[in-house]
């Protein structure tokens, strides 16, 4: 492995936490949730899905993940941001749209937050020279 010895500003490290794993009663609603970060997901939603009451469905995705459901949402669309971002084409408040992190500034709030970079200085570093074209 190959790193650098000294990573600029203090920023945090991309590389986003790996997949948990989980039981068969909720690996289908992560994957369906995955498919449907761009909407508008709750506890509530996601219960649904799990067929099981919120609260059950909380303690279970709590034990099964090690999060709450709130927390692993906010990562996965942080994890897809990182990847949009590595497309030139799409603007920020594109990637905020497709993320369903909301606004701009939401995004930008939440991606400064975990990564402690802004969206554009991760995609100067990110986005390939080749892709850029």
């Amino acid at each position: 492995m190959v790193t650098p010895l000294h990573r600029a500003g203090g920023q945090a490290q991309f590389t986003p936490p790996g997949a948990a794993t989980v039981g068969a009663e909720l690996a289908p609603v992560l994957t369906w949730a995955r498919a449907h970060l761009h909407e508008p997901l709750t506890v509530a939603i996601l219960a649904k899905r799990a067929l099981q009451a919120p609260r059950t469905f909380n303690r279970a995705f709590r034990a099964a993940v090690g999060m709450s459901p709130h927390a692993w949402l906010t990562a996965e669309r942080l994890r897809l941001a990182c990847r949009l971002l590595e497309e030139p084409d799409l603007s920020v408040d594109d990637v905020a749209r497709r993320t369903g992190l909301g606004s701009s500034a939401n995004f930008r709030l939440h991606f400064k937050r975990a990564f402690a970079t802004t969206p554009s200085a991760y995609r100067a570093t990110f986005c390939s020279p080749e892709s850029a074209r």
